[in-house]
């Protein structure tokens, strides 16, 4: 038997530490490098003693550990410090060795790290891991792009230690070079959109239905006995019904509203403007985060601004239920988004992502996990090219039903005074979707009217494009 490690890690963070424990736990042996020795130490002497863990101290004698093929992961931050350590490592790699990248790199940095390191030799997979601390030690939503050769010989592992759900483990290869970190990248984007959406709804129960974070509590671990099932709304319950130590208030009204990022959200926006895809609820959840880290401004605005909207809740029950339908549907429209971006994607990077085998493995390990992406996966599966969810019938039955309680609940949000930016911003989304006459028609005049831009004729589309000489026919209207 080889005492060489079938795998090794670089980057010994909670993620990283984690996620060798799940490999080897799972009957693989891995050997772990960090740049700082304390914590190779105390790892092995801690989780990992007695386990079939390998410490290195140098790249050298951690690459030496390897059996080859060499597999490393890399847990590193993303940017600089994944360049460094894979410049570290290449003096010691030999052609077919593999280096993948667990990280939240930027898709176009894996592009291409992908194709200079295959220009020496060395495969390069770039892969979305998701589900946070508690994912990676007892199993993650992984998200593999790059070579696929040298995906198959990372697939054991990787399916060894994924979730597991009822039609398999959580992890499919998506496709080449970027695919991978492209995937994970509109993952937290649809992740933003979704906490934004709850935040919201969160919101008017506590500043329009006049309710306590415990009530608000029971009312999400109800709703997320239904369809509105997920681990965001099942962590919303559990977050609002705990209290402080040492007020014995609820803990989350402790909490200074500030909300930071990572940069993924912003990506997945500037991703979508590239590929010419609305993504209106995720924009809306990354300026309400953006927003709030104002909270200076906003304390002397709200002295500003003492507006008391002298609003109250006419039917409470009517409200909640709207609120709960309202959610859903804007849950619909922050998935359809992100689908709709990754399909694009797909289509401009030539990656052929298998969509429904996108929202299967998102079923477990992850942080979007939830019952709707059954519902997803099963419109996929009907129709891999769907180029938005609204078409799919299942959904569209839902919110042809749910748009009256959509905008029952914005609008008293509106009238309470209550900011609802994502929720808004996915019904004017469902709006102007299903919309066969939207207002651009006069976008277009005023633009070929400054800057010559040109337009298409409703009636003469034979014509193509044309150019109006507006002055010239204001001219003749004043002259007649």
């Amino acid at each position: 038997m080889s005492n060489l490690s079938d795998i090794g890690l670089i980057g010994l963070g909670v993620m990283g530490e984690n996620l060798a424990l799940n490999i080897e736990r799972n009957g693989y042996k891995i050997s772990i490098f960090n740049r700082s020795t304390d914590k190779i130490d105390a790892f092995v002497n801690g989780s990992a003693k007695g386990k079939n863990v390998v410490a290195t101290y140098d790249d050298k004698s951690f690459v030496a550990s390897l059996a080859r093929p060499r597999k490393v992961i890399l847990l590193v931050k993303a940017g600089s410090p994944v360049d460094q350590t894979i410049d570290n490592l290449l003096p010691y790699l030999e052609s077919g060795d593999i280096i993948i990248d667990g990280g939240n790199s930027h898709f176009t940095d894996t592009q291409k790290r992908e194709k200079a390191l295959k220009d020496k030799g060395i495969y390069f997979i770039g892969s979305g891991v998701s589900g946070g601390e508690e994912g990676a030690l007892w199993g993650p939503s992984l998200m593999p792009g790059g070579d696929k050769k040298a995906y198959e010989s990372l697939k054991p592992i990787w399916e060894a230690i994924a979730a597991k759900v009822n039609d398999g483990p959580c992890v499919t290869y998506l496709g080449s070079d970027g695919a991978g970190h492209f995937v994970k990248m509109v993952h937290n984007g649809i992740e933003y959109g979704d906490m934004q959406l709850i935040a919201e709804v969160y919101d008017i129960m506590r500043k329009a239905l006049k309710l306590e974070a415990d009530e608000i509590a029971k009312i999400f671990e109800q709703w997320n006995k239904g369809i509105l099932d997920s681990y965001l709304i099942e962590i919303t319950a559990k977050v609002l019904s705990v209290k402080d130590i040492d007020t014995h208030k609820n803990l989350v009204d402790l909490i200074v509203d500030k909300a930071g990022q990572k940069g993924t959200g912003k990506w997945t926006g500037e991703s979508a403007l590239d590929l010419g895809i609305p993504v209106p609820t995720i924009d809306a959840a990354l300026t309400a985060r953006l927003l709030s880290s104002m909270k200076a401004e906003r304390t002397i605005a709200s002295k500003i601004y003492n507006i008391n909207t002298k609003y109250s809740v006419d039917n409470k029950p009517k409200l909640l239920e709207a609120l709960h339908d309202a959610l859903y549907a804007s849950k619909i429209c922050s998935y359809a988004q992100g689908m709709s971006l990754i399909h694009q994607g797909s289509l401009h990077y030539q990656w052929n992502i298998d969509l429904a085998q996108t929202a299967r493995i998102w079923k477990g390990g992850c942080i979007i996990r939830a019952q709707l992406l059954e519902k997803i996966r099963n419109a996929f599966s009907r129709q891999n090219d769907l180029p938005n969810l609204m078409l799919d019938p299942d959904f569209s039955s839902f919110l042809t039903k749910a748009h009256e309680n959509w905008r029952y609940a914005i609008s008293e949000a509106m009238l309470a005074g209550v900011p609802t930016p994502a929720l808004a911003a996915s019904l004017a989304y469902f709006d102007s979707y299903h919309c066969q006459s939207l207002p651009q028609n006069l976008t277009q005049a005023q633009r070929d009217f400054f800057g010559a831009h040109t337009y298409e004729r409703i009636d003469k589309p034979e014509l193509g494009f044309v150019h109006t000489q507006w002055n010239e026919f204001i001219k003749t209207e004043v002259h007649k």
